[in-house]
């Protein structure tokens, strides 16, 4: 009996040194979105970070912190405590486009994001930085300032980085609700494939996110 009791706790032990490696083993994607990344307007499940999810599987845990309206404000007010409860291993910062619909001035957007990034860098966090763009009625120069937020500090912090987050899907009305804003469920998919051809680079993964 001493034996066998010696056997099963050291199985047990085992067992449970097994788990909590895999466990630790898991790496945390953080996204810090807007309704874009909120499934806004269509069931949750259908949205392209819980899809991400379904597709990553049990290796990865996929944390959505992307809240409908959201701005480059509210993102680096919410962030702090974000970092210290999930603790990501990546952060996916997908904000800028209500900055850009409420004509925010950009030098402010881009004073928030590069704190979002900072955060996340003190934290040896990896961050993957969705760019956005606004519709041609807000003018020419304003326009091109907004969009050359997320360009210069990819550029300046050496990020991964999707320069329009909806390039693929911009020009197809139908992949659209009636508000011509927001993504349907049909266009989740496409987005998701344009971030996990980023994201295999960013996480310097061995097996490929994307089938060729």
């Amino acid at each position: 009996m001493g034996y066998l009791s010696i056997l099963f706790k050291n199985t047990l032990f085992i067992l449970m040194l097994f788990s909590w490696t895999s466990a630790s083993a898991k790496q945390t994607i953080l996204v810090w979105g807007d309704s874009l990344s909120a499934a806004y307007g269509i069931p949750v499940e259908k949205g392209w970070v819980n899809l991400m999810r379904q597709k990553l599987g049990k290796d990865f845990e996929i944390i959505n912190g992307s809240i409908s309206g959201e701005t480059t404000q509210g993102g680096l007010t919410r962030f702090p405590k974000a970092l210290t409860q999930y603790k990501p291993d990546l952060v996916i910062l997908e904000l800028g486009a209500n900055d850009g619909l409420r004509g925010i001035p950009p030098m402010v957007s881009r004073s928030n994001l590069k704190n979002i990034i900072e955060a996340s860098q003190k934290t040896n966090a990896k961050l993957l930085l969705l760019g956005m763009k606004i519709p041609p009625n807000y003018g020419v120069a304003y326009s091109q300032k907004f969009e050359a937020i997320f360009v210069e500090l990819a550029d300046k912090y050496q990020l991964p980085f999707i320069p329009f987050f909806m390039e693929d899907i911009i020009d197809k009305l139908e992949l659209f609700q009636e508000d011509e804003l927001h993504p349907t469920a049909e266009a989740q998919p496409i987005l998701l494939e344009k971030v996990l051809i980023v994201l295999e680079h960013a996480l310097a993964l061995k097996k490929p996110l994307i089938k060729s």
